[in-house]
């Protein structure tokens, strides 16, 4: 009976099933943004599908930092009251977590894209969009896990 519980996430917080949503929201549209960069840059602009992934992947991760800490995780982020010169410096902890991101998420995102990608599509000889789109699905669950409790930790 327990078990069958724990496969309902009835001992998961609403809040991280609510930040999990969030956070699958704003990498679905990071997922665009990939998609798009490395449509880009392999078929228009022929970069080697390799180069064209790593530059893809860390313009999604770019991308899907700003909308985490905005929009996933912003409970973390903003002070319960604003002060008159938050804005002037909330750029520091918000650069030194743009940092942990990208040596984190971005590592993930990137060494595993490339990992995946040489072996479906150097290969496997797979198309690689859709590589591209199995890839970014392996490596979402290791990314939030890291991203909640590392870069944006209570």
């Amino acid at each position: 009976m327990k078990m069958a519980a724990n496969l309902r996430g009835d001992n998961v917080p609403r809040s991280t099933l609510l930040r999990w949503c969030k956070f699958n929201f704003v990498g679905g549209i990071g997922v665009g943004v990939q998609c798009a960069a490395l449509l880009l840059l392999k078929s228009v602009l022929h970069f080697n599908y390799l180069a064209a992934t790593a530059i893809a992947v860390e313009a999604a991760v770019v991308h899907n930092f700003v909308w985490h800490e905005q929009f996933t995780w912003v409970d973390r982020i903003k002070p319960d009251r604003i002060e008159p010169d938050w804005i002037r410096r909330s750029w520091r902890p918000s650069l030194a977590r743009f940092l942990r991101f990208n040596l984190t998420n971005g590592a993930v995102s990137i060494l595993g894209n490339l990992a995946l990608m040489k072996v479906m599509v150097g290969q496997g000889h797979l198309n690689y969009l859709a590589a591209n789109a199995i890839a970014i699905t392996l490596c979402s669950l290791a990314n939030f896990l890291v991203s909640n409790e590392s870069v944006f930790e209570e």
